[in-house]
């Protein structure tokens, strides 16, 4: 097949890319460069063909000859969407129908969105399934559930979008996030040996190693189209559900010479929500490889090959609302999140 990716410069299109073209794909990859610059060890493999285009600026002409669209682009996480709730809006949920109408208008059959658990926001300790009521409660989470709405009424026996509600992910990738939970918790872990809580831990989270999300997109958009159409998945383990404090201790017990450590400011974090994940295995066969554990393994020998430190992990390179706030201050990105004219 012939994929889309939009986003493929990002945390999970670095690797999600190569997988694709590993399982024979041609892919064609589009995205504004908003992080490049940003690279965690090696680069990964580049797409067959790239346009360097804003999401909001994607035409059919962009989309001719495709077959399906893996639209990953987005205001990647609560922070920055916190810090222009607007421009989240419009990037995460108008962009997103725009690109879905024409990937409709080019003929392009599929449409994968990477959507997520966010969009279930407050719903407390008993584990959730893919009709649970939506309860965001950041405009990230709100974009979410709109996205969702918006690319539902575009589905008709022609163009068939699939929802893939990822759990939180953690992960080595070649534009690494240093603003997730796990990566995070482990990269203070080896930097200062304090596994550094900023909440009071008690929230639960789903939480999914970013090989297995991309895993997830190749299967679904593989699967036949009366399995996946129209329908959201929890992209998980329902066995990886963990507190973010019980996932601390993993860390602590990983990583040599950290112990956990709670911040004077420790808050009680709202966004708390379990999943549950079995209907993707049971309607497509999929099962995650990784869990926690082997994920902050994964990130210890990482940081330690490279030398991370901790002003690398707090830095603008693998803090994404930090890089935005940056480039803005020296003039190369406008406030809409556009690049300046040169």
């Amino acid at each position: 097949m012939k994929v889309l990716v939009t986003g493929h410069d990002g945390y999970i299109g670095q690797v999600l890319v190569p997988l694709f073209k590993g399982a024979g794909h041609e892919v064609v990859g589009l995205d504004s460069e908003l992080f490049g610059g940003c690279g965690f060890g090696e680069e990964g493999t580049s797409p067959d063909r790239l346009i360097r285009k804003d999401i909001r600026d994607v035409s059919a002409s962009d989309l001719e000859g495709v077959d399906a669209v893996v639209h990953l682009a987005a205001i990647s996480n609560d922070p920055l969407g916190d810090y222009r709730p607007q421009l989240t809006d419009d990037i995460n949920h108008l962009a997103t129908v725009a690109v879905a109408r024409a990937a409709k208008r080019a003929g392009a059959s599929r449409f994968l969105y990477s959507s997520s658990c966010s969009l279930y926001g407050a719903h407390g300790d008993a584990p959730i399934d893919e009709s649970a009521s939506f309860n965001p409660v950041t405009p990230y989470g709100e974009s979410k559930v709109h996205s969702e709405q918006g690319l539902a009424e575009l589905a008709d026996d022609d163009f068939s979008p699939t929802y893939l509600r990822n759990s939180t992910a953690y992960g080595v990738s070649p534009r690494l996030r240093g603003d997730l939970v796990v990566n995070n918790l482990t990269g203070f872990a080896y930097t200062t040996g304090k596994v550094f809580l900023k909440s009071d831990g008690t929230s639960w989270r789903p939480l999914v190693h970013i090989e297995d999300i991309s895993r997830a997109f190749l299967q679904l958009m593989e699967a036949p189209r009366e399995l996946v159409h129209n329908e959201a998945f929890n992209v998980g383990s329902t066995q990886e559900n963990y507190r973010v404090r019980d996932v601390a201790e993993i860390v602590g017990q990983i990583v040599p010479n950290s112990t956990v450590t709670l911040s004077d400011q420790a808050f009680n974090d709202l966004r708390n929500y379990r999943v549950n994940c079995d209907k993707i295995a049971e309607r497509v066969g999929f099962q995650t490889k990784w869990t926690v554990p082997d994920g902050v393994r994964e990130l210890y020998e990482a940081f330690k090959a490279t030398g991370l430190t901790l002003e690398d992990l707090e830095g603008s390179r693998y803090m994404r609302i930090k890089r935005v706030k940056e480039q803005i201050d020296n003039g190369r990105l406008n406030d809409d999140l556009r690049w300046a004219e040169v």
